[in-house]
């Protein structure tokens, strides 16, 4: 007759065996019902509008519907925070942004500890920041800018959909580079944000292209620089900011993040469906114009990416002596 061990044994391998066979069942019906894509910005801004474009075209191929959960605040650590501390199954996901590479560097503690706390889906892509005005600021180039800077330290403003984001980290990297003193006004979101830049209650944003594109074609602002080195094939004739703040270089990136332990069928199966969806005709179609560039390759894509981004301002934030606010 076996052992008491060996029959414990034999019965933690069966229960093993048992919960992979369910797991697996599980995964490989996955989904049974609507998908939540947080964002971790108030409504109106480019994360939001990325995050339904995807959604919708995502839920195409899922057959479920995907529903945006805009959970703002604490420069994107609430909402983050949610799918962190979510069932580990799939239907919660992060769209992740600009900020989620730069928040370990900017924060002495995370509630939901590291990047660790995740499994990636996928990138969806890579655009520039564009340095935007009124229409009726005075301000018509970055050397106009860097001027009134330059006269009168800290009366400049600039908006951001909160801080440590790219928004935030543009502006602070700029007022370092370019020797000048500006003051942030952070927000909840790129949608009020601009708002109070639209009114004149703030005097710029270096704002996500996604978010400012529709304003800068319909003339309500006006588009001084880009925030990537080389100058985007979407805003012709818009100069990069480097120009003027030579080494200046920002870029700001979207990626889906679900849980940790997430099953690696539902990974695959979130990956497939927003990679066809970011490379859809209507995708493409609505945010061609903001110079995004569609990565939607593997998973493994956006952690190498992250990575290397999270190293990279660790080092501007350390350089800089860049703070939250």
């Amino acid at each position: 007759m076996p052992s008491f061990a060996a029959r414990r044994c034999a019965r933690a391998i069966a229960f093993i065996a048992v919960l992979a066979t369910v797991c697996s069942a599980a995964s490989a019906a996955f989904p049974e019902k609507p998908v939540r894509l947080v964002v971790p910005f108030a409504p109106g801004g480019g994360t939001d509008l990325i995050a339904r474009t995807l959604g919708a075209e995502m839920a195409k191929d899922l057959g479920q519907p995907v529903i945006v959960d805009n959970k703002p605040g604490a420069g994107t650590i609430i909402g983050t925070d949610n799918v962190a501390k979510s069932a580990p199954d799939g239907y919660s996901v992060v769209v992740a942004s600009f900020a989620h590479a730069v928040n370990p560097a900017l924060q002495a503690k995370l509630p939901y500890g590291s990047n660790k706390a995740f499994a990636p889906v996928i990138l969806i892509g890579r655009g520039p920041n564009v340095l935007v005005v009124p229409a009726a600021s005075p301000y018509k180039t970055v050397a106009d800018v860097m001027a009134a800077a330059k006269a009168s330290p800290d009366k400049l403003t600039y908006a951001s959909q909160g801080a440590g984001t790219s928004a935030h980290l543009a502006g602070e990297l700029f007022a370092n580079l370019a020797k000048v003193r500006l003051t942030h006004v952070p927000y909840r979101g790129a949608g009020p944000a601009l708002t109070d830049l639209m009114g004149g209650q703030v005097d710029m944003m270096f704002a996500t292209a996604a978010a400012v594109s529709t304003f800068i074609d319909n003339g309500k602002l006006r588009v001084l620089g880009v925030t990537t080195a080389e100058p985007s094939a979407a805003f012709k004739n818009v100069p990069p900011i480097a120009v003027t703040v030579p080494g200046y270089r920002v870029e700001s990136w979207y990626g889906l993040y679900a849980p940790a332990a997430t099953p690696a069928a539902v990974i695959d199966r979130l990956n497939a469906a927003a990679r066809k969806a970011a490379r859809s005709p209507e995708f493409v179609r609505k945010l061609e114009h903001e110079g995004l560039m569609v990565n939607a390759g593997p998973a493994a894509e956006l952690d190498t990416y992250v990575q290397a981004e999270e190293k990279r301002w660790a080092q501007i934030v350390k350089q800089n002596n860049i703070h939250p606010d």
